[in-house]
């Protein structure tokens, strides 16, 4: 893996600026480094030597002290610049994140784990705080100081010059090496975690079903076998990390020592000043600790590292070609027509659609029944611009929605899916998402005419009273009805509805289908009905998977 990876540089420009500024304040601490070694050395060698008392010491004695102060300054300049960046960066990238898996839409989403992605999300973009708190820091620390602190002693002892310079190179080389099978095992360790998120969210979501089965404890220990998995890679991750460390510490410490052994006898032969040897001693290790840190913070790192490979495959993944036009012809009277639609999707041996084909008059009511995975689901997709048919097009009037603007398009179309999702925050939050700007009054309105209002004003707080995810707190049919009255306050001409009545009983059954014919009067209707009495609301029925599926 590359040390920098420039896709940060392209996705989260806040980067550039962190890099000028952490190359300036690298540069302020070799200065820094070089300037605290030159006054101690001066200072020990003239006390020893020279015999200065403490009166005349006191000027090099505040110079160290601002020195070292300066040192710690520039540290917590460094911290804060990180932070700040890292959030930033975080910040960035998880809109991104989210634009591009809206822009990609639902046919892309269905085919990835929502539990890797929520990781991806949350865990993944977090490890980044290592990568620009530590490794990055270092990384420049590791570049500007070795040069600098090598070309003084350069200047004082070459051949001290000569031996920093043939060890160092043994660290980085090193580091790489260790550092390949740490990212070997940090994949590894990923892809566990992934495997688990993904797999822990699908359990806790399918538990009552898991209860109904009796098949709960064995999901118990199917994650129980893959949190082991990950506990064993994770610790092989950490015991990579330590050994890295045990074997740069070695190397620097052999290196150091072989500069010492050699300043050493030649300050004993008096080939070498008392000052020059000490300025040795004591800038030779600030020659190797940059390297040794930057292979240590780089295995604090990995994670972010190995996370952003994924992030920034899902933001270069193609988005599907979009139209931009936004003149919509008026649904009130131009036709909605289908002509010979296919949709293919990956890994199915037949097309969910094949060769479609049909005309919805404006105002007619048609409504779509087939037996499962006839493509029902797949034909409101295409309407609603979710899936981009392989052949065949949807023309309104004469204008194809392959040329209009998914937005704009949108804009049109009322929605009432199978499993309407409701989000956590209040009931009136929640039928307010199909007109962002509705009144309260207009909000009741619409729950009025989902035969909604009634169950809604005996909750706790009425339209104030705050949802769980998915709804939790209302039945299925109550939530069916939020979900109708979204698509009264949205007051669209053009209405697609997806089995509503779907799993309710009787009586909620009932209410759902008398508010679905008050919504369809007046629209252009395309619904999918298994059941009898909502195909009753239709004009026109027609099969889907039949030998001629033709109507106009």
């Amino acid at each position: 893996m590359r040390p920098f990876d420039p896709r940060l540089l392209r996705y989260a420009r806040t980067t550039r600026a962190y890099l000028a500024l952490s190359v300036v304040l690298g540069a302020a601490t070799a200065g820094l480094v070089i300037a605290q070694a030159a006054l101690l050395a001066g200072l020990i060698a003239h006390a020893f030597v020279g015999g200065a008392s403490l009166a005349a010491s006191r000027t090099p004695l505040l110079l160290l002290l601002a020195v070292v102060a300066g040192r710690a300054l520039v540290a917590w300049l460094q911290e804060v610049a990180a932070h700040r960046t890292s959030a930033a960066v975080k910040s960035r990238l998880r809109g991104l994140l989210l634009e591009r898996a809206v822009g990609l839409g639902p046919r892309w989403l269905s085919g990835e784990r929502s539990g890797e992605l929520a990781t991806l999300a949350t865990r993944g973009i977090d490890a980044l705080d290592a990568y620009f708190s530590r490794y990055l820091p270092q990384l420049v620390l590791g570049v500007l100081v070795p040069a600098a602190v090598g070309a003084r002693i350069l200047f004082g002892d070459w051949p001290s010059a000569l031996t920093i310079a043939l060890t160092l190179p043994l660290i980085p080389i090193f580091a790489i090496l260790v550092g390949l099978a740490a990212q070997r095992r940090m994949d590894r360790q990923w892809r566990t975690l992934s495997v688990l998120s993904g797999h822990f969210l699908d359990v806790v979501a399918g538990l009552p079903t898991l209860k109904v089965f009796g098949r709960a404890k064995a999901q118990a220990r199917a994650i129980r076998e893959v949190t082991g998995r990950y506990r064993t890679e994770t610790m092989a991750s950490l015991r990579v990390a330590f050994l890295s460390a045990l074997v740069l510490e070695m190397l620097s410490t052999i290196s150091v020592a072989l500069v010492a052994v050699s300043i050493g006898l030649r300050l004993v032969n008096g080939e070498v000043g008392l000052r020059t040897a000490l300025l040795v001693l004591i800038l030779a290790p600030e020659a190797y600790l940059p390297l040794r840190q930057v292979g240590a913070q780089y295995h604090a790192s990995v994670e972010g590292l190995t996370a952003s490979q994924r992030i920034f495959e899902v933001l270069e993944t193609p988005l599907p070609r979009h139209g931009t036009r936004t003149d919509v012809p008026d649904p009130a009277s131009a036709p909605l027509r289908l002509e010979e639609v296919t949709v293919a999707y990956e890994g199915r041996d037949e097309p969910a659609l094949d060769g479609f084909s049909l005309v919805v008059r404006p105002g007619e009511t048609v409504a779509l029944t087939g037996p499962s995975g006839s493509g029902k689901s797949t034909l409101l997709a295409v309407l609603l611009g979710f899936v981009r048919p392989d052949a065949g097009r949807v023309l309104l009037g004469g204008t194809d929605l392959a040329d209009l603007a998914p937005d704009a398009w949108r804009e049109r179309i009322a929605w009432v899916p199978q499993r309407p999702y409701l989000f956590a925050g209040t009931v009136a939050d929640n039928i307010r998402l199909g007109r962002p700007g509705a009144s309260d009054e207009e909000v009741r309105r619409a729950a009025r005419d989902a035969r909604a209002e009634e169950f809604v004003d005996a909750l706790p707080e009425g339209f104030a009273t705050p949802l769980g995810e998915r709804g939790t707190g209302l039945s299925a049919g109550q939530r069916q009805r939020i979900a109708l009255a979204r698509a009264f306050l949205r007051d669209a001409p053009i209405l697609l509805l997806d089995e509503p009545t779907s799993g309710l009983d009787a009586e909620s059954e009932a209410a759902v289908i008398e508010a679905v014919r008050r919504l369809a009067a007046g629209r252009t209707v395309v619904l999918v009905a298994h059941r009898p009495a909502l195909a009753d609301l239709a004009d026109r029925v027609v099969r889907v998977g039949a030998p001629l599926e033709v109507a106009a």
